[in-house]
């Protein structure tokens, strides 16, 4: 079996139920494929978002508040939640789990990119599985991606990952939406992101999740521009992951450029 370094990313609206709790049922599947996909040998870095939703179910908010300083302190409550459930889920199966926040910032600049990638390298060698977030609580507009579809390409890139897979609410691209129109058609490979592809990016339709189809065509960009194939795929059942990585056909793929 080929052996593969890969970087999962979920969202927000893949890890939490309508009422923007933290969905435990689907973060322990998620948990247990990728312990699992590590212990078969593949290196694994998870990009979760998910911190901003955790904080608003600890404190009971019914709706996401609109100021930024409100959005960075329910990040901060809510990462400490979402690290110790993942923490947790991780440890029934045996695998260790270390977390890195990182803003734009720290990636574009040659020395902290230096430093993430060294990390992420070690990481990688200790056989952990690194979770990666956005910053929320410090990051501002300058520094800021603003979604983990971006952040999970730049990853990809930084530590040469073979396949980047970005589990979502909808089952890959389409050339139109299927909220709109049921029999839209599924792409199953793209093998060039041109304007014809990218007209068919909407937005998302997420109350939770800040991604929608143009920042997943924009990390698809980045991710094989840089030689790593990327999948978007439902993050209804984690078990799609081990079809991914065996290459079988499900959502929509996008070959890496060589």
């Amino acid at each position: 079996m080929e052996k593969k370094r890969i970087v999962v990313k979920v969202g927000s609206s893949t890890i939490t139920h309508e009422s923007g709790r933290l969905n435990l049922r689907k973060l322990d599947l998620l948990a247990r494929v990728l312990s699992d996909l590590n212990n078969a040998g593949h290196e694994v870095v998870l990009v979760s978002s998910g911190a901003i939703a955790a904080g608003c179910g600890k404190m009971q908010f019914d709706q996401r508040p609109q100021k930024l300083k409100e959005k960075q302190a329910l990040a901060a409550i809510g990462q400490c939640e979402l690290m110790y459930i993942y923490d947790q889920m991780f440890a029934q199966y045996s695998r260790k789990v270390a977390q890195l926040l990182l803003t734009k910032r720290d990636l574009e600049d040659e020395q902290l990119r230096e430093n993430a990638l060294s990390t992420l390298q070690v990481l990688l060698a200790y056989q952990t599985i690194p979770i990666i977030n956005e910053n929320d609580s410090i990051a501002t507009e300058e520094i800021v991606y603003g979604d983990n579809d971006t952040l999970s390409a730049i990853t990809a890139r930084l530590i040469q990952a073979d396949l980047l897979v970005l589990l979502s609410d909808i089952e890959g691209l389409y050339e139109e939406d299927p909220s709109v129109n049921p029999a839209a058609k599924k792409i199953d490979v793209v093998t060039k992101i041109d304007a014809h592809i990218l007209a068919m990016a909407g937005d998302s339709n997420s109350k939770v999740g800040t991604g929608g189809m143009v920042t997943k065509l924009q990390a698809a960009k980045i991710a094989t521009q840089a030689g790593c194939a990327m999948v978007i795929a439902s993050g209804e059942d984690p078990n799609i992951l081990y079809d991914l990585v065996e290459g079988k056909n499900r959502g929509t793929l996008f070959q890496a450029r060589r």
